[in-house]
């Protein structure tokens, strides 16, 4: 599989990891899963992000999760693989297996624990040490990780790191952010995927990032939206994410959001149970109506559009 560099587009889903009832990783709805991904318009696949339950997940539990997501895809698309760690020994582990399986490339997202602009420059210093030749993805996700990078600092990275091939760009509001890194004179070009939901992805896209990096429910909204785009058709862009909106809204809930998500994705057919590990949000009676009321809205405005 070619690694991943600073070309890559598209509609990268952040995988949710299915888990049974009694909290056993679930391979038969993750096959169930990649193939919903593809068949909705996902052109690459992160796992094991921070919708994907992670930290929830041993050191072996991810690497054999990782083998056979690689296995499974079997290089029709390009496998990202979230590798975060405060220490560079289990990072260094986990990325060394997950490149022999067949990843195209690692995502990195610094610990809350920095402070300071040097701290996060020595951080990711750090981390492309450790990595080697592995290319990788700058996480940047202050409402998660509690750290602010400032354009300049992610530039710093960019021109220091020929490594470091992709920014997944989640800050908010951050449609500045990505007009910055796209203007500014002489910086290495990379890739910017965009997360958040897709809740903002039409203006980032006019802003200058190539594609999503998320996980919404509804892959075919980011593969849609980004098609319209493409086409230069703004207005229909526009119009396919309005319909997804309150949806992908409601999603978006710091804290059940994800329980929405695998909700979601179990009523759909993508995978046998809707189950967290622990610790989980369960979603009461209230939302479950609520998810009901705007899953009925989206339908009737699709078929509006359609």
């Amino acid at each position: 599989m070619p690694r991943l560099d600073e070309t890559a587009n598209g509609v990268y889903i952040i995988a949710i990891t299915p888990f049974t009832d009694t909290g056993a990783i679930d391979l038969a709805s993750t096959d169930r899963l990649i193939e919903f991904y593809l068949e909705h318009g996902a052109t690459g696949l992160t796992i094991l992000g921070m919708m994907g339950e992670a930290p929830k997940l041993s050191g072996a539990e991810a690497i054999a999760f990782s083998r056979h997501v690689a296995a499974r895809l079997a290089g029709r698309v390009p496998l990202v693989v979230g590798a975060s760690s405060p220490g560079f020994a289990a990072m260094g582990e986990l990325a060394r297996a997950v490149m022999d399986d067949g990843a195209a490339g690692v995502m990195i997202a610094p610990p809350g624990s920095l402070r300071t602009d040097d701290q996060i420059f020595a951080y990711f210093r750090q981390t492309a040490e450790t990595l080697g030749d592995t290319p990788f993805v700058l996480q940047d996700f202050p409402q998660a990780s509690g750290v602010q990078i400032a354009p300049a600092v992610i530039r710093r990275i960019v021109d220091a790191l020929p490594t470091c091939v992709m920014l997944k760009h989640e800050d908010w509001p951050g449609l500045a952010k990505i007009t910055w890194l796209r203007e500014a004179a002489g910086m290495r070009r990379i890739a910017i995927l965009t997360g958040n939901g897709g809740v903002f992805l039409p203006e980032e896209l006019r802003r200058g990032a190539d594609g999503a990096m998320t996980g919404f429910a509804f892959p075919e909204m980011m593969s849609g939206v980004l098609a319209a785009h493409r086409a230069g058709d703004a207005q229909r862009a526009s119009d396919i994410f309005d319909a997804y909106l309150p949806l992908a809204r409601y999603e978006q809930q710091p804290g059940p959001g994800l329980a929405v998500r695998k909700h979601i994705l179990h009523r759909r057919g993508a995978i046998g149970s809707p189950a967290q590990r622990a610790p989980r949000v369960s979603l009461t009676a209230r939302e479950l109506a609520e998810i009901d009321f705007l899953l009925d809205r989206q339908t009737r405005r699709l078929a509006s559009l359609a």
